[in-house]
């Protein structure tokens, strides 16, 4: 096994550079998904479907109030109906809300934590029949009095939770009491969906004493412990399957209530079972991002250099969560200034749990600091851009670390030019085409890059043909593409000779899709793995394993093309690979960065938003795909455009329902809504991050868009909305005179 701790900052030798036509020539290429052709026609299996055979189903039934006890639950009416399998209340191990590799939620328990907490589940022969039992089955209750605002009384700073410790570095109410210039404004976003087009499920059997889940999950190695200790059992006797899911958002990183309850419910009827969760359900039964009230303090002297700045934000979670949204997360490493301030309060609700959706942190952290930039660089009297440029930091201003790579300038520069920035900014509410008040916004994109453990195998068979295996999963972002483009830019291999299998904890284990360090993860150490492979070929070949130059399935060295299926030799070569952090990882602060940039026309009448363009310019290390990559960034543009304009979770403070939890009434950007997004990359292999020296950009796209979109808003208008998203009774009674 190849292993590589990060201890220094290196990228192997076999690993082409951007732009030259090393290897297979095939790394960073734009190349289409080749999971793509299955997805379409429908031979792609996710969570629900190609059940074994014999298989139940099953519907969940909710607590039907937000806070309270469960003092009795009369099945008998759903037992009755013909059809119908079991109706399990009783069973120990039922959890009382999302489980997670952290903490399990209270299993057993009569209280209720929220409302439409699972409280039984129903089996039957079939789904109608399940829904009219579930439909039967009456809950009695002894409600209580409920904590269902998320913008209560917070506690300030609650150490047990979250992973951001608070930050206090010099004194920034003598440095804003000082400042020429200073803003200090509160900003406050919703709660928002991880809305999936798949909706969670699994199916879920047994095999004597063994558990095999089929799960729509983001890191199914976590969710193998998780379930096992839900249960009782060693995680050995589970298996775990998501060769496709669709989509995650990060709401699939821990393991809903209905993986478990479907494993308890195919233990009790002796037959397989799948359980979906209708969309309203999913709501209720998988976690949400927080609703946030951010405060944004800014002081600079004249000539705009910021000498303060601090983001302290109030966030929601319930009893049994433990994740807490860490706010200020892109903020830390993204501007200069001396004096800092960076903390977290707590609001304790009995709500369905918050936990990590797109971009924790930063997706909704960006509103409230790049606005407030926004309106800093209006009182300076200087561009937006400009004020940006100034308050670039050397290095970590948080922590002191250097940067391992930052590109941030180059995107401000080359984002500039193609969007066609202007020297000067027009006055607010100065642009008018009719009726159409016309704006233009920019903000800067921040993600975290994370290096994480990982391990792959890879086996080049008799033929000269590859084969990829870990425990990855697909969630829609192209790992199947990504891996196969890996192995064959390292072992000289079109893309028709490399096969990918993943998504099964049978495989070698990695951190799965999550927190955007899963492909740049499971991408290194499918590397290590055919280093492992060249430094076997190497020594068949009496060369040293820099010397080999892979092509067309051939081997060079001394003069000498060798096929690879000659060097095999009738026995597998199998290569393994193993990457995790180390020195390097500590000694650097890593992120990927960004520029974005916004035109929207508002109408002067009726307050209608429409976003014209957008473009961002991103810095993610190396390109792996340049098509997933920018897949992946418009996805995130769209979606913060989304966050400004449409999505609000909104909850009813009497009783702790949400009052949207669907898709009629929680509205989403449409393809009506979303312009023609571009998206750019200015590369530079990050050799501190990680083997493939990529960084993340799953999560990137979404970091700054919908800041851009909300400062280009106030730009056409003049109204400054700090409350997202911006709806048009925010804007009506601001708007200039048509």
């Amino acid at each position: 096994m190849t292993e590589m701790t990060m201890d220094a900052a290196a990228v192997p030798s076999g690993l082409a550079d951007p732009g030259t036509d090393r290897g297979g020539g095939l790394l960073g290429r734009p190349i289409d998904r080749v999971d793509g052709l299955s997805k379409v026609t429908g031979g792609a299996p996710y969570a629900f479907e190609r059940a074994p055979k014999g298989a139940a189903v099953a519907a969940i039934v909710g607590a039907p109030v937000g806070a309270g006890r469960v003092v009795a639950i009369d099945v008998a009416a759903a037992a009755a109906l013909p059809g119908v399998l079991a109706v399990i209340v009783d069973d120990p191990r039922m959890p009382a809300g999302q489980a997670s590799s952290g903490a399990l939620p209270q299993q057993g328990t009569d209280r209720i934590f929220h409302y439409g907490q699972p409280v039984a589940i129903v089996v039957a022969e079939s789904q109608q029949v399940a829904n009219e039992a579930a439909a039967l089955v009456r809950v009695e209750v002894t409600p209580a009095t409920g904590r269902f605002d998320p913008r209560g009384e917070p506690v300030i700073d609650e150490p047990r939770i979250g992973f951001l410790p608070p930050v206090e570095m010099g004194d920034v109410d003598a440095a804003m009491a000082d400042a020429a210039v200073t803003v200090d404004a509160t900003y406050t976003t919703p709660v928002h969906f991880p809305a999936a087009l798949e909706p969670h499920a699994t199916t879920a059997w047994w095999d004597g004493d063994r558990l095999t889940l089929r799960s729509s999950n983001q890191v199914i190695g976590a969710a193998r412990k998780t379930v096992a200790r839900a249960l009782g059992i060693e995680a050995e006797r589970v298996r775990v399957l998501a060769p496709y899911v669709g989509g995650g958002f990060g709401g699939k990183t821990g393991v809903g209530a209905e993986a478990i309850l479907a494993a308890i419910a195919a233990e009790r009827v002796g037959r397989p079972v799948k359980v979906a969760l209708p969309r309203r359900q999913v709501a209720y039964m998988t976690h949400h991002r927080s609703d946030t009230v951010q405060r944004i303090r800014l002081g600079t002297d004249t000539d705009g250099r910021l000498r303060a700045i601090a983001h302290e934000s109030v966030v929601a979670q319930n009893d049994q969560g433990r994740f807490l949204e860490p706010v200020p997360f892109g903020t830390l490493p993204l501007y200069a200034g001396e004096a800092r301030r960076f903390t977290t309060g707590l609001v304790r609700v009995d709500l369905p749990e918050t936990g990590a959706v797109r971009a924790p942190g930063e997706a909704v952290g960006t509103f409230a600091v790049e606005c407030g930039m926004d309106e800093l660089a209006e009182r300076l009297g200087i561009n937006p851009l400009e004020l940006r440029r100034i308050n670039e930091p050397p290095v970590d201003p948080t922590t002191g670390k250097r940067f391992s790579t930052r590109r941030m300038i180059d995107c401000y520069d080359e984002g500039a030019r193609r969007f066609g920035w202007p020297e000067r900014v027009p006055d607010p509410g100065s642009v008018r085409e009719g009726e159409w008040l016309i704006g233009i916004g920019m903000a800067a994109a921040l993600r975290g890059n994370f290096t994480v453990e990982a391990q792959a195998r890879v086996v080049l068979d008799e033929g000269g043909r590859a084969r990829v295996e870990c425990d990855m999963t697909d969630i829609g972002t192209g790992t199947y593409t990504i891996l196969a483009q890996v192995a064959g830019e390292m072992l000289g291999l079109g893309l028709d000779r490399v096969d990918v299998v993943i998504g099964d904890t049978d495989l070698p284990p990695t951190a799965g899709s999550g927190g955007s360090f899963g492909a740049n993860s499971s991408a290194s150490a499918v590397v290590l793995a055919c280093e492992d492979i060249r430094a076997e070929l190497a020594r068949r070949m009496n060369a040293a394993p820099e010397e080999l130059a892979f092509e067309n399935g051939c081997v060079r060295a001394g003069g000498r093309e060798t096929p690879l299926a000659d060097l095999v030799r009738g026995e597998p070569i199998v290569g393994r690979g193993h990457t995790k952090p180390g020195k390097e990882t500590e000694a650097t602060s890593q992120a990927s960065h960004g520029a974005q940039f916004c035109e929207v026309a508002v109408n002067a009448v009726t307050g209608e938003v429409r976003v014209r363009r957008m473009l961002g310019v991103f810095d993610i290390g190396r390109v792996l795909n340049a098509k997933t990559a920018r897949s992946q960034a418009i996805g995130g543009m769209a979606w913060g455009l989304a966050y400004a304009l449409h999505e609000d979770g909104v909850v009813d403070v009497r009783d702790g329902r949400f009052v949207n939890p669907d898709f009629a009434e929680y509205h989403v950007a449409t393809n009506a809504d979303v312009p023609q997004l571009e998206a750019w990359f200015v590369e530079q292999v990050d050799a501190s991050a990680n083997p493939a020296g990529a960084k993340g950009v799953g999560e990137l796209g979404i970091s700054g868009a919908g800041a851009a979109v909300v400062n280009a808003i106030y730009n056409a208008t003049g109204v400054r909305v700090r409350d997202m998203p911006v709806t048009l009774d925010k804007l009506l009674p601001g708007l200039p005179a048509v």
